[in-house]
């Protein structure tokens, strides 16, 4: 599964690049809404990776290759899981950094909602996309991005609650149940994959 995760980096290495600068711009924005943007962008790099598998017949050549659908499917979900982890990563580092600096409020609570929200749409969306192609998901796609749009807000505005005071009595709770989520969808997730992906290679 290594060498999965490393071909996936190696092929869009380009494209990762210029996600790392749009992480430290996100990041260094006073905004929750992009801080938290920028970690959950990264639950999309996995559909960059699988347009190029689609792009260059990769399943093909990997059903000659001593790899079960099982191992390509949880590569993707751990390549995923890897992004949305360094991205939490670096947006972190940065915030705390700028906090510093600047004297800027930094909410360790908009990052760990970050992560976990875009654990929630990795899992939500994988298997549409193991289930239709990338090229022919066009429809999942705006779905992604309205998740990926729609969930920064929600994190944003419920962090900013938290800062405020209005709801710190409910950080442990909603965090609680942000990780139970996570942790629920993607255990049913990529199960669920692998069916639609071996579905698609019969």
């Amino acid at each position: 599964m290594k060498a999965l995760i490393l071909k996936d980096t190696y092929v869009i290495w380009r494209q990762m690049k210029y996600f790392l600068v749009m992480i430290l711009l996100f990041s260094a924005l006073p905004s929750g809404f992009n801080n938290a943007f920028a970690v959950i962008y990264a639950a999309m790099m996995p559909y960059t990776a699988l347009a190029y598998d689609e792009r260059s017949k990769w399943d093909q050549m990997a059903a000659m290759m001593p790899y079960s659908a099982r191992d390509v499917v949880l590569g993707k979900y751990v390549f995923g899981w890897l992004c949305i982890g360094a991205a939490a990563v670096l947006s972190g580092l940065l915030q705390a950094v700028l906090s510093l600096v600047i004297h800027r409020a930094f909410l360790p609570s908009v990052i760990a909602l970050s992560v976990l929200g875009a654990l929630c749409i990795l899992a939500i969306t994988l298997p549409l996309m193991f289930r239709m192609g990338v090229e022919k998901g066009r429809l999942a796609m705006f779905l992604i991005i309205f998740l990926v749009c729609g969930g920064a807000g929600a994190i944003a505005s419920i962090a900013e609650s938290m800062g405020g005071g209005t709801a710190f009595a409910f950080q442990g709770p909603i965090l609680a149940a942000m990780l139970i989520a996570a942790v629920v969808l993607n255990v049913v997730s990529i199960p669920l994959s692998q069916k639609f992906y071996q579905r698609r290679q019969s």
